[in-house]
């Protein structure tokens, strides 16, 4: 070929590219494709299952953490107010819920999704429909983590 330089290529070595990537890029990298046309369903669904129990996991204990956090907070509030250290205004306290009342059917009357919530909302669509097994193997797994 006349005319062309040898040296105005770039040659990019693959092997050392992907040395340099985290794991988790090469897995969830967003131009990767659907994992679908990476992995078999088996392979699938045991991503979807662990990460999916694990996740569930967590979550149940963290919601029972929450839970008798707030609810121990209740109870030792009740007391209090019982033995006389602390004396509650309940006119207070049901004027305010009632305002939080009114401004929650404000904000919901509305029901339009901002233009940044609705571009994740179609982003996470096109996902789940493109990995359905996968998010199958989630699901489950999600559960089996909430039970166990």
């Amino acid at each position: 070929m006349a005319g062309v330089k040898e040296d105005s290529f770039n040659v990019l070595d693959l092997v050392e590219y992907t040395k340099n990537r985290p794991w988790w890029r090469k897995v969830f990298a967003p131009s990767s494709g659907s994992s679908a046309e990476k992995y078999n369903v088996a392979t699938q669904l045991l991503i979807g299952g662990v990460t999916g129990w694990c996740t569930g996991f967590i979550f149940q204990k963290v919601g029972k953490l929450a839970a008798t956090a707030v609810g121990g907070g209740f109870f030792l509030l009740q007391i209090a107010n019982h033995t006389g250290y602390i004396k509650v205004d309940w006119k207070l306290v049901e004027r305010d819920v009632n305002k939080a009342k009114q401004q929650l059917k404000f904000h919901s009357s509305g029901n339009k999704m901002s233009p940044e919530v609705k571009s994740k909302v179609d982003e996470v669509i096109i996902f789940l429909k493109k990995n359905v097994i996968l998010t199958g193997g989630f699901a489950g797994g999600f559960l089996l983590g909430m039970a166990s």
